[in-house]
C-alpha cells in the first residue's frame, strides 16, 4: 500500500507534515542543541525552539495525531494512517513527535488516561498533557530484576486507609528528567497472594510527591537526551491517595498490554523515519566524496549497499503497516505476533542502514557532526525498549508453534 491509496485528508495532512519536518524540525535540531547549554543546565532549560515548533504544528493542524479513532481528542486517523504520518516524524525523532505532541512516553500515558482513566484523573492530568503544558513518565523498568518479565516488578503499592505508600527503586524511567514531568504512572505490585498476573497495579504519582526522588540521568552510548533523558527514581513511602488507582487493584497487566501494543508499533513507525533519513546520507555522502579515483557511489560494495538497504527498509516498512492494519481490524490484542515481527524486525533494519551510513561517512560518522552515531544509540535502544527482542521472539514461536499439532496430521509432511 502507498500513501496515495488513502484518503485525500491523510495525503495532505502527509504533504503538510512532510514540510514541516524538512524545512523546521530537522533545521531545529542543532539549534535545539545549542539552546539546551551545558552541565546541569541542559536539565533546567526548555530551548525555546521547541515551543516555537509547537506553535507552528498547531496551527498546521499536525498535533496529537497519534490519539487513536474513536476519541474525540483526536483527529480521527487509523494507525494505518498513523504509521504513514509517523514515519515521516522518525526523521527528527528528537524534535519532530513533541512538536507534534506525539512524543514517548506521553503517547502511550495519554492513551492509559483515555482508555482507563475516570473523569476526575483526566481533568487533572489528560487534558494539560493533551494540551501539550506537561510532560509524563512510565515507572515501570527496575535494577534489581529482569523486567522483561513484568511479573519480577518489587515495587509494593499497599493499601493504607484512604491512601496508597509507594515504595520501590526504578530505573531507565523515559522523560523523569524534563522539569516539566509532573506526573508517573507506576507498576507495582499490590497483592503477591493473587495469581501471578493479576499482582501487578497501575497508580498515579504526582512528581511532586514526598518521597520521589529522581536519582540520576543515565546516558545511552554518552547521550543525555536532556532534558527528557531516563533516569533512575526512588519511591520511599511514597502516599497518594486511593482515587488515584488506574482501573482498580490487580488491573496493571491490562492496562500495560492495552497501552504497549499500537505503542511498540509508534517506535517502528518512526525507526523507519530516521533509516530513511540514514540512506539519504549514505545517497549524498557517496555522490560527493571520491576514493581511489572514483565516487564512492561507483564502486560495486556501495551499490550493494544502498540496494540491500532500500529493499531491507521496503520490507520493515510493510511489516509495520500490516501490524498497523490488523490492529485497527482486529485489535492489538489479537495481533500481538504481527507486532512482535515489526519490533524485532525493524529496529534491526534500522541498525544495518545507519551502521552502513556510518561506513559510508568514515570517522565523521562516529563523531558530533552528522547525526549517525546519535541515530545508532536510539535504534539499539529499540531492541530492548517496549521489550527485549528475545522476549518477542519468543511469542512469535508460541504462536507459530500453535499451528503444529495441525500440520501433524498431514501425510506428506
Amino acid at each position: 500500500m502507498n500513501i496515495t491509496d488513502l484518503s485525500p485528508r491523510v495525503q495532505e495532512l502527509a504533504k503538510v507534515l512532510t514540510k514541516f519536518v524538512e524545512n523546521d524540525c530537522i533545521p531545529a535540531e542543532k539549534i535545539y542543541e545549542q539552546q539546551l547549554g551545558e552541565g546541569e543546565e541542559r536539565w533546567k532549560t526548555i530551548p525555546p525552539v521547541m515551543e516555537e515548533l509547537k506553535d507552528k504544528a498547531r496551527k498546521l493542524g499536525l498535533w496529537n495525531l497519534f490519539i487513536p479513532k474513536g476519541h474525540k481528542e483526536g483527529p480521527g486517523l487509523t494507525n494505518l494512517e498513523y504509521a504513514y504520518l509517523c514515519e515521516i516524524m522518525g526523521r527528527s525523532a528528537h524534535t519532530a513527535p513533541e512538536a507534534c505532541n506525539c512524543a514517548a512516553p506521553d503517547t502511550g500515558n495519554m492513551e492509559v488516561f483515555l482508555k482507563y482513566g475516570n473523569k476526575e484523573q483526566n481533568e487533572k492530568w489528560l487534558k494539560p498533557l493533551l494540551e501539550g503544558k506537561i510532560r509524563s513518565a512510565f515507572a515501570m523498568t527496575e535494577p534489581a530484576v529482569a523486567s522483561s518479565d513484568a511479573t519480577n516488578i518489587e515495587t509494593s503499592i499497599k493499601r493504607q486507609g484512604d491512601h496508597y505508600i509507594v515504595n520501590g527503586r526504578k530505573w531507565w524511567i523515559s522523560g523523569a528528567g524534563d522539569p516539566r514531568c509532573k506526573v508517573f504512572l507506576v507498576m507495582g505490585k499490590s497483592d503477591t497472594t493473587q495469581p501471578k498476573h493479576k499482582q501487578q497495579t497501575i497508580i498515579i504519582v504526582p512528581a511532586d510527591t514526598p518521597g520521589v526522588t529522581v536519582v540520576r540521568p543515565l546516558t545511552v552510548f554518552g547521550y543525555d537526551h536532556a532534558p527528557h533523558g531516563h533516569c533512575e527514581i526512588t519511591f520511599e513511602n511514597v502516599k497518594v491517595p486511593k482515587e488515584n488507582l488506574i482501573l482498580d487493584e490487580g488491573r496493571g497487566f491490562e492496562v500495560v498490554q492495552g497501552r504497549l501494543g499500537p505503542g511498540r508499533l509508534h517506535h517502528c513507525m518512526r525507526a523507519i523515519g530516521f533509516a530513511e533519513r540514514a540512506l539519504d546520507t549514505i545517497l549524498t555522502r557517496a555522490m560527493q566524496r571520491k576514493t581511489f579515483g572514483r565516487y564512492i557511489a561507483e564502486h560495486q560494495t556501495v551499490m550493494h549497499d544502498i540496494a540491500t538497504s532500500r529493499i531491507e527498509i521496503e520490507q520493515s516498512r510493510l511489516l509495520v503497516l500490516r501490524a498497523a492494519d490488523m490492529i485497527d481490524k482486529i485489535g492489538a490484542k489479537k495481533a500481538l505476533k504481527e507486532i512482535a515481527m515489526a519490533k524485532v524486525a525493524v529496529p534491526r533494519t534500522c541498525l544495518r542502514v545507519i551502521d552502513r551510513a556510518i561506513q559510508i561517512h568514515g570517522a565523521a560518522g562516529v563523531g558530533p557532526d552528522t547525526s549517525l552515531a546519535d541515530m545508532y544509540a536510539n535504534a539499539r535502544t529499540l531492541r530492548i525498549a517496549d521489550g527485549p527482542d528475545a522476549v518477542h521472539l519468543m511469542q512469535i514461536a508460541k504462536t507459530e508453534l500453535q499451528r503444529a499439532p495441525e500440520l501433524l496430521k498431514k501425510a506428506h509432511l
